[in-house]
């Protein structure tokens, strides 16, 4: 009697799996797109807006899915590779970008409604730190900025940074060094630590 063999879930498939299946079944690459949309979409809309964010996440995952026989099946995570492929269709926007933290940095944030004290004081402190953020942000040299955003936004290792853009730890470690000292200094010294999410 042969032994009867159970698919693992979806879940538990590692995301270099999903992409060798899915050479054989193009259907597969839809648990890649799945799990990983709303990551990339988040970073990508802080990074360029919502309207924009849409057609590039759309493309990400266009090439990611057009380039899926190249991908380096040693490496379990696809999270860089997508981070890489949406960083660079965001670098070709970097003047879109600059814009964009530069009119955030002039807009007030939505209205805190009428609720909890803490949600309303949390909204004043993100309010009170989210203008000279954006304004720094959008002096830091796009392949500096970019480094820094895959880190604090995309929560990258300085290794999956390296690997997503296609250059040395060093060079990941030295354009992040050099990132958190400008925003420091358009900081006023504050530590550049709320760059983390106060998109």
């Amino acid at each position: 009697m042969a032994a009867v063999t159970r698919a693992l879930p979806v879940e538990e498939v590692s995301d270099a799996a999903i992409i060798e299946q899915s050479r054989r079944d193009p259907e597969r690459f839809a648990a890649v797109f799945d799990r990983y949309y709303f990551q990339i979409h988040g970073f990508a809309a802080q990074r360029l807006g919502p309207s924009l964010a849409d057609d590039i996440v759309a493309e990400t995952f266009l090439i990611a899915f057009d380039r899926r026989d190249r991908y380096d099946v040693s490496r379990e995570d696809a999270r860089p590779w997508l981070y890489g492929i949406v960083a660079n269709l965001i670098a070709r926007h970097h003047r879109a970008e600059a814009r964009w933290y530069r009119a955030l940095s002039r807009t007030p944030l939505a209205q805190a409604d009428d609720g909890h004290a803490d949600q309303v004081a949390g909204r004043v402190d993100a309010e009170a730190h989210r203008a000279p953020l954006m304004a720094a942000l959008a002096k830091i040299p796009s392949s500096h900025r970019e480094v820094l955003l895959l880190v604090a936004w995309g929560g990258l290792s300085s290794e999956e940074a390296a690997g997503a853009l296609g250059i040395t730890g060093a060079a990941v470690r030295t354009r992040l060094h050099r990132a958190r000292k400008i925003l420091r200094a358009s900081l006023n010294g504050a530590e550049p630590t709320m760059v983390e999410r106060n998109g």
